[in-house]
């Protein structure tokens, strides 16, 4: 099992980023507009509105994403995360995402949310896992593909 390195967004990110999230969607679903917004200008809608983009790297190369955009001064969204298809698999996922919650609780970030849909069973049962629980779905969510939100208190 390989062990990633982490790093925090930086410019030379944003093509993988957009890549992998792109493809992601691609793969499960469709890419909504309000997708391509955020993943082509990751700085304006993450980035200078005090989110996060964590990224994952193997031998240099950029394997894995997430963000924590900011909703309020405690709580994020958990989002835009994507594995490389070569390295899914590899638990990278939630490697990935025991980063993120540690970084988050660092950053003074008490809870996140979360947007999915429940066709990703495997996902849904690794934030469970987690500790995120499902949380009623307002009916005006960011993304038309979603079916579940959940959350998780830090």
């Amino acid at each position: 099992m390989i062990d990633p390195e982490y790093d925090t967004f930086k410019p030379e990110y944003k093509e993988a980023f957009e890549h992998l999230n792109i493809a992601w969607l691609d793969e499960f679903f469709v890419v909504e507009a309000y997708d391509r917004k955020v993943l082509g200008n990751p700085q304006e809608f993450i980035i200078d509105k005090q989110g996060h983009i964590l990224i994952a790297k193997i031998d240099n190369r950029v394997v894995g994403t997430v963000a924590l955009m900011k909703i309020d001064e405690a709580e994020y969204e958990l989002t835009k995360m994507a594995i490389d298809k070569a390295y899914r698999g590899q638990k990278i996922g939630q490697k990935l995402l025991t980063f993120a919650l540690s970084f988050a609780k660092e950053n003074l970030i008490t809870s996140l949310i979360l947007y999915s849909n429940r066709t990703l069973e495997n996902a849904i049962y690794i934030y469970g896992k987690f500790g995120f629980e499902e949380v009623p779905l307002e009916t005006n969510t960011p993304y038309n593909r979603a079916d579940i939100k959940m959350k998780l208190n830090l």
